[in-house]
């Protein structure tokens, strides 16, 4: 099932570039000799037209311009202009990949959002060193090492994040408390899950996946073995949310899909060289024993989770529920560059096991549902409209089931 080279790995994410990416080791440079060598060669007359452009810039722009950042902009503008999802890496932004692919990451470990009165923690992340200190849901972070931050995010993660054993301050102004709290942390590797698990009701579960990273997998697997440890006497049927994930790293949305295919195609995929042209079938074994399988998403379920939706659908393992899907059929594979950088490139189309392209299309639900979107959250699970339509097409398919039987 792997279509992982020794360099590079395949990516399916979607518009969203933050979490949802992809490791890689050192690129292997390829010899070319021949007509293959002169049609990769730049025209000289491009070659002559582009550096006429960057030295009228230098020269005549009102403003002085470093030439270092001249090029990263020209250089993103040329990748960028491929289409949405290829882009150019600086290193900040490719160790934001690598991180994000693994599941770990150095820092203090909480979930945050811009709200309008400032930066709210969501949640800090279970075993983290924020959630050891005590911070909460709903906190603001007012500081960080006794600097105001605004709502700039990606900034305070930026600062928040450093070298396991480094120290950081954050100051929380915090309900019911009449003056800000200082917490000191001491960052550390933190785990990021992208699982998350729940028991509805006797026998039926909830599983939600956030986005594909290189630990999904294995941490379905567990949430599946909590869910049957609750259930005693087994699932008769599981909720799989998918809605708002973007995506991320294919291979796993491929090891998923396997999860609950007994056989069968579930992914193929086309591109120019041989390592972009793959097929990835299911191998024997289904992990809840063929319980009924509802599948939540919405038009946020992009690239890979489309993956695992469409797999599910086209072997008619699972009834998709919901709004119809984000529509991204390609898969990027990050390139390490020189010096720490990277480029995103669309490398392969791919398609569902019924050979269908889910390009600007979607993925349309089984069972349509109208009106206000609601958002997924665990802790609020069992009032959640979206999912008790789920269930209760489980339980409809349980019964069509046991009838059958």
């Amino acid at each position: 099932m792997q279509v992982r080279s020794r360099t590079m790995l395949a990516l399916a994410t979607g518009a969203v570039l933050g979490f949802s990416a992809s490791m890689a080791g050192n690129v292997l440079a390829e010899l070319r000799s021949g007509a293959e060598a002169a049609d990769t060669v730049l025209p000289w007359e491009d070659a002559r037209l582009l550096a006429e452009v960057l030295e009228r810039v230098k020269r005549d722009y009102v403003d002085g311009v470093d030439d270092h950042a001249l090029m990263d902009q020209a250089i993103r503008g040329m990748v960028g202009s491929l289409d949405p999802h290829s882009a150019f890496l600086d290193a900040d932004e490719y160790d934001e990949i690598r991180a994000s692919t693994t599941g770990s990451y150095p820092g203090v470990g909480i979930e945050i959002a811009a709200e309008a009165e400032g930066i709210k923690v969501l949640r800090p992340i279970e075993g983290s060193p924020a959630f050891q200190a005590g911070i909460r849901s709903g906190d603001l972070i007012v500081a960080i090492d006794g600097e105001k931050i605004g709502v700039d995010v990606n900034q305070a993660i930026e600062r928040m994040r450093g070298p396991a054993g480094s120290r950081v301050t954050l100051t929380l102004a915090r309900a019911g408390t009449p003056s800000p709290i200082d917490v000191a942390l001491q960052r550390a590797q933190v785990a990021v899950h992208s699982v998350e698990h729940a028991l509805l009701e006797p026998g039926y579960g909830y599983l939600r996946i956030t986005n594909f990273s290189e630990t999904t997998a294995a941490d379905v697997d567990r949430a599946i073995a909590d869910l049957e440890r609750a259930c005693k006497g087994g699932l008769a049927g599981l909720v799989l949310d998918l809605r708002n994930n973007p995506g991320g790293v294919l291979e796993a949305a491929v090891e998923v899909s396997d999860a609950f295919l007994d056989s069968g195609v579930i992914v193929t995929a086309e591109g120019r060289t041989p390592d972009s042209r793959f097929r990835m079938e299911a191998s024997p074994g289904d992990e809840i024993a063929g319980a009924s399988l509802a599948v939540l998403v919405n038009g946020a379920s992009a690239s890979a989770a489309e993956i695992l939706a469409g797999a599910l659908k086209d072997h008619h393992r699972a009834v998709l529920v919901g709004r119809t899907t984000y529509g991204k059929g390609s898969v990027q594979t990050v390139m390490p560059l020189s010096n720490g950088r990277a480029v995103k490139l669309t490398t392969s189309r791919y398609f569902t096991p019924s050979g269908a392209s889910i390009q600007d299309t979607g993925i349309a639900p089984d069972i349509v549902i109208d009106g206000k979107e609601t958002t997924p959250d665990t802790t609020t699970v069992t009032s959640d409209r979206e999912v008790r339509i789920a269930l209760d097409a489980l339980k409809s398919r349980s019964r069509l089931a046991r009838a059958d039987r």
